[in-house]
């Protein structure tokens, strides 16, 4: 993946995400009054899986699981967050934005699969993912040197055993954003 400072670029080449919730009325914890409020937004980093709360721009109209440039007009400012800062309503939707943006740039994660190293001599990248063992592992290193990979329903129909490859990543990449304590990281907040 790529630098965790620098989202995957919006078409205009500036970090964007995928908004996770969005309060017009600003956080319901800020005790300051209404006028004092600003629009506040949470979002999920399409590139290395970053949570980030939003300062919106009193005209911002954007909605739940829209996608936008964080240097954009609807953003004044942002700051990185934690997986307990977010709102249930932010938590509730990190599923279907990971899903999103898996499914936009399957051929990022579908690279996964293909190029997937080891970590010590005896976990390999692959071992990650929820359900891949020692012989699943190995069935994807053996078809993988055949010739590589080049979509979801290609590694399932394959891999024998291997049935949802997408979900499994999906899955995977949600298990690192809510538990900071995973001594393995390979999407949220990776560097290669």
């Amino acid at each position: 993946m790529s630098d965790p400072e620098a989202d995957a670029p919006d078409a205009d080449g500036s970090p964007a995400v995928v908004l996770l919730d969005v309060m017009p009325n600003g956080r319901p914890d800020d005790d300051r009054p209404q006028y004092r409020k600003s629009p506040v937004a949470y979002g999920l980093g399409t590139d290395a899986f970053e949570l980030y709360e939003l300062a919106l721009d009193e005209a911002a109209d954007v909605s739940v699981s829209d996608r936008i440039a964080l240097d954009g007009p609807e953003v004044g400012r942002y700051h990185e967050v934690s997986f307990d800062d977010l709102t249930r309503n932010a938590a509730a939707e990190i599923e279907y934005a990971v899903e999103a943006i898996v499914e936009g740039d399957e051929e990022r994660f579908v690279d996964f699969y293909n190029e997937a190293g080891p970590i010590t001599l005896r976990l390999h990248q692959l071992n990650l993912l929820p359900g891949i063992g020692k012989q699943l592992r190995n069935k994807v290193l053996d078809e993988r040197k055949r010739r590589p990979f080049e979509s979801f329903e290609e590694i399932s129909e394959r891999v024998t055993g291997l049935h949802r490859p997408k979900e499994v990543i999906v899955e995977r990449i949600v298990e690192e954003i809510r538990e900071e304590d995973l001594k393995y990281r390979r999407f949220v907040g990776y560097e290669e």
